[in-house]
């Protein structure tokens, strides 16, 4: 990968990416790795972690652990978490594992809401939480990041748990940049516009329906590049911008500023969420088919 760094800036740095085995926790873990740190990454697939941890040192010839963990629940979080430090400290930590579908918020179940909000409001707050209670009682340093989306200025309709989710933790990066200041800890997010990933992309963009398709709306007209996410990444967590915290900051080519969200699936019908669903469901499934491989 191309990043803007120079190597080793972050030798001596231990780092947590949750949801790291695919999709931009995959990049962003990568870039961490070549850059010198020693990496960690959780999800609930233990074989897709071990396979995305070999790949990544073999290419950086960094230490790179997966560690199967569900967010979700706060016992497993914390296992997991005693488990790295029993290693050594932390010193970041990358809240990126996440959930999402579009949906009219009409045809939301219970269920549904819950399988997006536990995994990025409440998961999201579980890590955060553990890694913080252990920099506070030693008297360690930390900094942490939250992946948003820009749908937590401007609403995200027909992906309201989501949307409530990532506003949840755009608080919390308020909150917590202010309470933990005073222990050398900075919480910091990034806000994400369209960065096409296999996973996301089959469940947000079915057949091209919705807003983000290409570089249409989006005033430098185009989608982003990964090396760019990558090195905002590697900025929020490098030695030197320790006075930057409490901020979340948009890589989006400005498209939030035109108000670009999924509105435009209003004009949908219900034959076209039909459709959508069906394609949706299909995404899951082939998902589920590749997991028990």
């Amino acid at each position: 990968m191309e990043l803007m760094f120079r190597d080793g800036l972050l030798k001596g740095k231990r780092i947590l990416v949750t949801g790291g085995g695919t999709g931009l926790g995959e990049v962003m873990a990568e870039a961490y790795a070549q850059l010198g740190a020693s990496v960690y990454i959780c999800g609930r697939r233990a074989s897709v972690l071990d396979e995305t941890a070999k790949r990544i040192s073999d290419a950086t010839g960094a230490n790179v652990k997966g560690i199967a963990c569900d967010i979700r629940v706060a016992e497993a979080v914390d296992d997991m978490i005693s488990q790295i430090w029993a290693d050594g400290p932390l010193t970041g930590l990358v809240n990126n594992a996440a959930g999402n579908f579009i949906s009219r918020t009409k045809d939301l179940s219970p269920r549904g809401f819950n399988a997006i909000a536990d995994i990025v409001f409440r998961g999201s707050f579980y890590v955060t939480l553990g890694c913080g209670k252990r920099w506070i009682d030693a008297g360690d340093k930390g900094s942490v990041i939250s992946i948003l989306t820009t749908w937590i200025w401007n609403g995200g309709p027909f992906t309201v748990p989501s949307a409530m989710s990532k506003a949840g933790l755009n608080i919390m990066t308020k909150s917590l940049a202010t309470e933990w200041g005073p222990n050398g800890i900075r919480l910091n997010a990034i806000a994400p516009g369209p960065f096409p990933t296999k996973g996301a992309w089959e469940r947000l963009n079915p057949e091209g329906s919705g807003g983000g398709n290409g570089g249409v709306g989006i005033p430098m007209g185009r989608v982003g590049h990964m090396p760019e996410l990558a090195n905002l990444a590697v900025f929020l967590m490098a030695d030197g911008c320790e006075y930057l915290t409490g901020q979340t900051i948009a890589i989006d080519g400005a498209s939030h500023l035109t108000a670009g969200n999924f509105s435009s699936l209003a004009r949908l019908g219900d034959a076209e969420w039909d459709m959508i669903r069906n394609q949706i469901r299909g995404a899951n499934e082939k998902d589920k088919a590749q997991r028990s491989v």
